[in-house]
């Protein structure tokens, strides 16, 4: 899952959003030391990723991608999903997505100051440049998966990939909607923060 879905999956509180986000950024982080309420917010993160990286229809949806790029295909699908989780907003929550998003970077900011510094950059730039704001488009989304290309450092075949997600849409979006239900429904019912009064 991308940064909007993990935020979609956490609970509405600033501290929730901090480590639903921080499972992407938690490498050489000493995260014993967290509070507790941001330590199971990054235990949801790391549940709704074993969820989805197990779900049988996330891998059906990743052999769809060629050979050469199916190595990258997780990130594609985790872009992707914020995308239709957008589109289809309307079935998965009673907010509106533009009160979702602007709720969302108010929570973020007021986090900011107690990320540590990697994960500090990322999300003022996701906020300062309205990265939801891009997902909403199938275009947008591959300038987004463009913009990933941009950031590996070794050589890869990654290139390209926006167009095989344009190829297969109608198969990776009828999937999703089979699956995200599914793991909206596994962490109600069994994620960590569930365990917490916030």
């Amino acid at each position: 899952m991308n940064y909007l879905a993990h935020l979609f999956l956490a609970k509405g509180n600033a501290q929730s959003y901090h480590g639903n986000l921080l499972g992407d950024f938690q490498r050489g982080l000493e995260t014993t030391t967290l509070p507790q309420s941001i330590k199971s917010a990054l235990d949801n993160h790391i549940l709704v990723d074993k969820f989805t990286d197990s779900h049988p229809l996330v891998k059906q949806s990743k052999l769809l991608f060629s050979d050469k790029r199916r190595r990258f295909s997780g990130i594609a699908l985790d872009v992707l999903y914020d995308h239709l989780l957008i589109k289809h907003w309307t079935q998965f929550s009673s907010t509106s997505f533009e009160a979702f998003k602007e709720n969302s970077y108010l929570l973020l900011n007021q986090q900011l100051p107690a990320m540590h510094l990697p994960m500090q950059r990322v999300v003022e730039n996701l906020i300062t440049n309205d990265w939801f704001a891009q997902y909403c488009t199938l275009n947008g989304t591959q300038q987004a998966l463009d913009n990933i290309v941009k950031r590996v450092r070794f050589k890869n075949e990654f290139s390209g990939i926006g167009v095989e997600v344009a190829e297969n849409l109608d198969q990776l979006e009828t999937s999703f909607l089979c699956f995200f239900p599914e793991l909206i429904d596994h962490i109600n019912k069994h994620g960590p923060e569930q365990e917490l009064i916030l």
